[in-house]
Formats: C-alpha cells, sequence, structure tokens
C-alpha cells in the first residue's frame, strides 16, 4: 500500500470514528441548549425539580421552570402556545385540556420522534407506561375523539397521572369492628354505621363548581353512569346517575362538617388530620399521608380499591406532558421528557415522594409502599370515560352540572328534577356546539 492511500485509508478510519463518538452521547449537540418548561405548581412537579437538576448535569441541557397554580396554567399555556413562536419547549396539562389543545393545532404528535433512532432509548419501554394513564392523558383521536380506538395519536407521556383508590382509618376500622367495604352497598352501610357512632365518615370534594362535580363523578363511574351516550345525547338523569347524586347527598350528610365548601385540598385535609375515617378520590392521599408536614396519621392508614357498584370504574385524571407546536427546540423537549418518564425516572420519582406511570415502578416497589399493588390492581378498571374530554366540558363542568350538584348536596329537594334540569342544559350546550349535525342531516335523508 503506498504512503498516500495509506494515509488516505488512515484518514477514512478516523473520520469514522469521529463520526461514531459524535453519536456515541445522544444529548451531545444539544448541550447548553435551554428548555422551557410549563407546569403546575403542584408537589408531584416539585419533586421533580430534583430530577430536573439531574437532568441538567448529566445531559448539559438548561432547564427553566414556569410554575402555575393549575387552574391558571390553562390560559397562560394556550396564549403562548398561540404565537407563531413560544417560549414553551415543554406544558403539562390536565387530562380535560388535551382535546381543546390538539382541536387547535397547539400540540406536536410524538410519532414524529419515536421514529428517530437517535432520540429514542430502546429501552424506553413505553409499553411498560400504564395504559390507562397513556390513553387517558397523551392519546387523541380514538372514540369519541379522547377513549382508546385505531384512530387515535400520541400527543403526551404521563407525569403526574392519577387514578381513586379507598384510604381509610386502620385503626378506627377496628375499634369499630368494621370490614373495609368492597361495594357501594357496603360503602354506604359503613358510612351510616361510623356516622351513628359519631365520627365523620368520608370526606369529599363540594365546593360549588368543577370540585363537587369531581366528587360525584368518583361515584358515578362504579355505578354505571355516564355523562353522555355513544351519540351525544346526555344522560345524567338516569337512574343510574341519579343513585350517584343521592350517594353524594349520603356523604353530605354523614362526613364532616363543611364539605360543601371543600376543594381537593380540604377534602384531603379533613382526612390527613383525622377529622374523616375515609377518603375516596386520587391515589396522591398516599404520598400525602406519608409527609409528616401534612399528616398526622401515618401509619394508620390502609388502601383498598374503589368499591365496585354495577361495575368497577376508577378515576383517570392527573397530568401529561407534550411539546407545543411552536416549541423552539422539540428534539430537546423530547429528550427531557423521555428522562422523566423513562424506568429510572420513575423509580426516582419514587425516591423524590412523586407517584410512579409505570407498572414495573409499581411491581417493584411494593416494600414500604403499601398503596401500590392496590393501585396496580386498580390500573385495569380506570375508566377512559369518566368524564369527556371535550372542549365544551369546562363549561359542562363547572356552570351545568357544578350548580345542579351544589343543589343536591345543600338541600333536601327532590333529584330526580335537579338533573332533568341539568340534563337539558346540557342538551341545549350540545346542540349549540354542533354535536346532533349528523344525527339531523340523517334523519332528513
Amino acid at each position: 500500500m503506498s504512503y498516500g492511500l495509506m494515509k488516505k485509508t488512515t484518514a477514512t478510519v478516523a473520520a469514522i470514528l469521529c463520526a461514531t463518538a459524535s453519536f456515541a452521547n445522544p444529548y451531545e449537540k444539544f448541550e447548553g441548549t435551554t428548555l422551557v418548561v410549563s407546569w403546575p405548581a403542584l408537589a408531584h412537579f416539585s419533586a421533580a425539580e430534583a430530577l430536573v437538576d439531574e437532568f441538567t448535569e448529566e445531559t448539559g441541557i438548561e432547564v427553566e421552570i414556569d410554575a402555575l397554580q393549575y387552574l391558571k396554567l390553562r390560559d397562560r399555556q394556550i396564549l403562548e402556545m398561540s404565537k407563531p413562536e413560544g417560549e414553551y419547549d415543554v406544558v403539562s396539562w390536565v387530562v380535560m385540556w388535551k382535546g381543546e389543545y390538539v382541536s387547535k393545532g397547539l400540540l406536536t404528535p410524538l410519532s414524529q420522534f419515536f421514529t428517530s433512532g437517535s432520540l429514542v432509548d430502546p429501552q424506553y419501554d413505553i409499553d411498560d407506561v400504564a395504559g390507562a394513564y397513556l390513553q387517558n392523558g397523551g392519546v387523541v383521536g380514538g372514540k369519541k375523539g379522547y377513549m382508546p380506538g385505531v384512530s387515535g395519536a400520541l400527543y403526551g407521556i404521563p407525569f403526574g397521572a392519577e387514578t381513586s383508590i379507598l384510604a381509610y382509618r386502620k385503626d378506627i376500622f377496628e375499634e369499630q369492628g368494621i370490614e373495609v367495604p368492597t361495594t357501594y352497598d357496603e360503602l354506604a352501610a359503613v358510612m351510616t354505621k361510623l356516622h351513628d357512632a359519631g365520627i365523620p365518615a368520608l370526606t369529599s370534594r363540594g365546593k360549588t363548581g368543577h370540585q363537587v362535580t369531581a366528587g360525584w363523578l368518583l361515584h358515578l363511574a362504579p355505578l354505571g353512569g355516564k355523562i353522555f351516550d355513544d351519540e351525544w345525547n346526555p344522560v345524567v338523569n338516569s337512574p343510574e346517575a341519579v343513585k350517584a347524586a343521592e350517594f353524594m347527598r349520603h356523604v353530605a350528610k354523614t362526613g364532616p362538617v363543611g364539605i360543601e365548601t371543600f376543594g381537593f385540598g380540604e377534602a384531603a385535609a379533613a382526612f390527613l388530620q383525622g377529622d374523616a375515617a375515609m377518603h375516596l378520590d386520587t391515589l396522591k392521599i398516599a404520598a400525602m399521608s406519608r409527609n409528616p408536614s401534612l399528616s398526622k396519621i401515618d401509619g394508620k392508614v390502609g388502601y383498598a380499591l374503589h368499591p365496585v357498584g354495577t361495575r368497577c370504574g376508577s378515576e383517570t385524571g392527573g397530568f401529561a406532558m407534550g411539546i407545543p407546536a411552536n416549541a423552539p427546540n422539540r428534539e430537546a423537549a423530547f429528550l427531557f421528557i423521555q428522562y422523566l418518564t423513562n424506568k429510572a425516572g420513575d423509580q426516582r420519582m419514587v425516591e423524590l415522594g412523586g407517584d410512579p406511570v409505570r407498572i414495573s415502578t409499581l411491581q417493584n416497589n411494593t416494600e414500604g409502599f403499601d398503596d401500590y399493588p392496590i393501585v396496580a390492581e386498580q390500573l385495569p378498571c380506570a375508566d377512559p370515560d369518566w368524564r369527556p374530554l371535550i372542549p365544551e366540558w369546562n363549561e359542562i363542568n363547572i356552570d351545568v352540572l357544578g350548580q345542579a350538584l351544589t343543589q343536591v348536596i345543600t338541600t333536601d329537594d327532590p333529584i330526580q328534577p335537579i338533573m332533568d334540569k341539568a340534563n337539558e342544559e346540557l342538551r341545549a350546550i350540545m346542540e349549540r356546539e354542533g354535536y346532533y349535525t349528523w344525527a339531523t342531516y340523517r334523519a332528513a335523508q
């Protein structure tokens, strides 16, 4: 081999090695990038800040967090994502907002990133992410536009997602000789027994608006009710829906004083401070119960599946993360989301006091976390149609159901007429928004 050819060959090999080295670190080309992340000022996300710092240390990608009270988050995000180019690289949304964000073209489909071998960690294992969380928070376009289906597309990854479980005071149940309820009939009987013994039974959200609606929804699903049928006809005055409203009234009468003023925080505090024997709501109560700055009852709490009515049907809710369509650093944003939600990141969130989204994390951390086996068993019953994730939900949730259900829990008025009126108001909203256009068209043919 001539010297010239040898020199050329050596240079070629060196170039290949350099090129290979340049791809050995998937984060290297983004080093020095600054991501701006919009998420809620809630406990799970506060805990995640340590993981964000670790992400920056490992990758060289800086992160600025814009944390807002979650009820203010939507308006701020829509304003920013509607600009030709926004400031946010990552946004975290409440599951109710996903349909609106996609319908307005504000989110980037994640499929384009999952096709990139340089971005996707082969060990990420998206199938390990709880299916109920993934569908509820991140998939848009399936049945009804928000439920599972072959027409659905992935826009977000769950982070801070949740379902509902029953938390109860083991010491009170033992003292009163009460078995943990597994059905709604048993739960109602336990509530009555505790109330008769002078013990506030089940705490609940009850404040007018979206809080009281959330309280009612927790019972609507397992009791067999829905908000709409498959043709978008409202059915909040069905026998099942009325039964759920009757149960809410029983909760208010047998629970701690002040339920009609309780948001989630107040309802949780009643349980954590020892002023209620049961809490039937998000799984986040478990981490809160272990937190000495919030709880007086650590070590006294047991966990059980959400009781069954005519079917099992626990909550689907919480948050997911995705990338705005106008994000300036979309590939780096994907790496950030992947880092926080991969198996190591999910495990780290457990260590930091957050809530995991992976089945393997739940299964690998049963020691010391009595709620994890319950959550893993509960997730297959999480109802993807627990509430309609449509743009009109905010109005329905607050202005219609939130008013009707306040009347249910604060008066002794007959419940059926209250729910009949709410049903009529829901139909008027859906008519106004064109949901019956196709039915009218077909009827005219």
